[in-house]
């Protein structure tokens, strides 16, 4: 029984992860009882889960080939659609969204494609057998994408958002930094200066998965919290999340159909379809309309769902 329950968790870690985060938040939500224990533990959480992510950055990067960090030809590829869609998206926007209720969800859906790739999109290919530089450098290109349209596509949408190119990009630099260069570079040092540490790091298996795992719930638990607590209707809502499930699917499809051209499906679908969701709920909240930002925290349960099946099938087809 031990055995099968530790297989069934360690096979569907992630929707586990976003089931216990999702039943955790409710149950503290609507049971009065739990009120005063809600409000005491919510800014641990919130403090934890950029020290979750940076750990798990971290011990990703302590397996990183530093000499394997370069583009390669799909990177270039999956760039490109990601731009395309975006200048297709921002037409409607600007072009035919007449009613406040259509550019809510054209946000939405723009929120989900200009997002950068997932730092933990990393973590999954790595999981999937994929190549981690690969991987690795895409996001530090994605990231630049996103600094570079957010800053021309938001004032557009929005005349009154208060942004400015240079603020913008420069805003978006710094995040990068953060969540980006310091655990690379600390993986770095760890790595050629530090061995005995590195190799215990690297001895445990899987560690970045099951650290993110325990992120994940947390973010989960906030992503429902801004669905319940979003002011608007029930039909809204969810065709925000159809929506959202519509571009999560197309986006990992592409992602996969450009990558078999390179022999690197897993990477270029996890490239393409995988998003930096907490990132664009920051961005939606803070320069479109907050409603928006349902769209990105209903992506990443579809995102995590698809990585699921993902790894399941790669787990069953390597013991098979």
């Amino acid at each position: 029984m031990n055995d099968a329950l530790v297989r069934f968790l360690k096979d569907w870690t992630l929707p586990v992860s976003m089931s216990i985060g999702a039943v955790a938040y409710l149950i503290f939500a609507f049971t009065p009882q739990l009120d005063k224990a809600g409000g005491f533990f919510a800014p641990i959480f919130d403090a934890i889960l950029p020290l979750f992510m940076f750990l798990v950055l971290f011990v990703t990067f302590c397996k990183v080939d530093f000499r394997k960090l370069r583009p390669v030809a799909w990177h270039f590829w999956v760039g490109l659609f990601q731009i395309l869609f975006i200048a297709i998206l921002m037409t409607f926007i600007l072009g035919m969204a007449k009613d406040a209720d259509t550019i809510v969800l054209l946000e939405a859906i723009l929120m989900c494609v200009i997002s950068p790739c997932a730092t933990a999109a990393a973590v999954v290919t790595q999981k999937l057998g994929g190549s981690l530089e690969q991987m690795t450098t895409y996001t530090f290109i994605s990231n630049f994408i996103t600094a570079l349209l957010v800053p021309v596509c938001f004032p557009m949408i929005e005349k009154s958002a208060d942004i400015t190119f240079m603020s913008a990009f420069l805003k978006i630099l710094h995040e990068v930094f953060i969540v980006l260069i310091v655990p690379m570079l600390l993986a770095y040092v760890v790595k050629h200066h530090a061995h005995h540490l590195h190799r215990k790091i690297i001895s445990i298996r899987d560690l970045s998965y099951y650290l993110w795992g325990c992120s994940l719930m947390i973010v989960t638990g906030t992503t429902v919290k801004n669905i319940v607590h979003a002011n608007t209707t029930v039909t809204l809502l969810f065709t925000i999340a159809f929506l959202g499930l519509v571009m999560c699917i197309v986006q990992f499809a592409v992602g996969r159909f450009i990558g078999h051209y390179f022999n690197h499906t897993q990477e270029s679908g996890q490239a393409l379809g995988q998003k930096n969701t907490a990132f664009a709920i920051w961005l939606s909240s803070t320069y479109l309309n907050p409603l928006s930002s349902v769209g990105p925290g209903c992506y990443i349960l579809w995102q995590n769902i698809i990585n699921s099946i993902e790894i399941w099938q790669h787990d069953k087809t390597n013991k098979g």
